[in-house]
C-alpha cells in the first residue's frame, strides 16, 4: 500500500470520527449560522484524533495498513561543484 493511500485512509477515518462526534449537534440545527458550533466540534475532534494518531505509541497499536510509513534517512550532502571546489581553499577578497 502506498504512503499517499495510507494517509488518505487515515484522514478519511479521522474526519468521519469527527463528524460522528458532532452529528447530534448538526442534526438539531437547521440553519447555517446555528450549525457553526457543530462544524467547530467536528473540526476540533478531527484535529484531536489526527494529533493522537500521530503519536508513536498510538501508531504502534494501529493495524499495519494504517501505520505511518517509516521516515526516510536524510539524504547525504551533494558533492561540491568544480567551481565551489576551486574556491574552497582561496582566501576571501574584502
Amino acid at each position: 500500500m502506498s504512503d499517499s493511500l495510507r494517509r488518505t485512509i487515515r484522514t478519511i477515518l479521522q474526519t468521519v470520527l469527527g463528524l460522528a462526534a458532532a452529528l447530534p449537534v448538526l442534526v438539531h440545527t437547521t440553519g447555517v449560522p446555528s450549525a457553526l458550533p457543530g462544524l467547530g466540534v467536528a473540526l476540533a475532534v478531527a484535529a484531536a484524533i489526527t494529533r493522537v494518531m500521530a503519536l508513536p505509541a498510538v501508531d504502534a497499536l494501529l493495524p499495519a495498513w494504517l501505520k505511518m510509513a517509516p521516515s526516510a534517512p536524510p539524504a547525504p550532502p551533494a558533492p561540491p561543484t568544480p567551481a565551489e571546489a576551486s574556491t574552497a581553499g582561496a582566501p576571501e577578497a574584502s
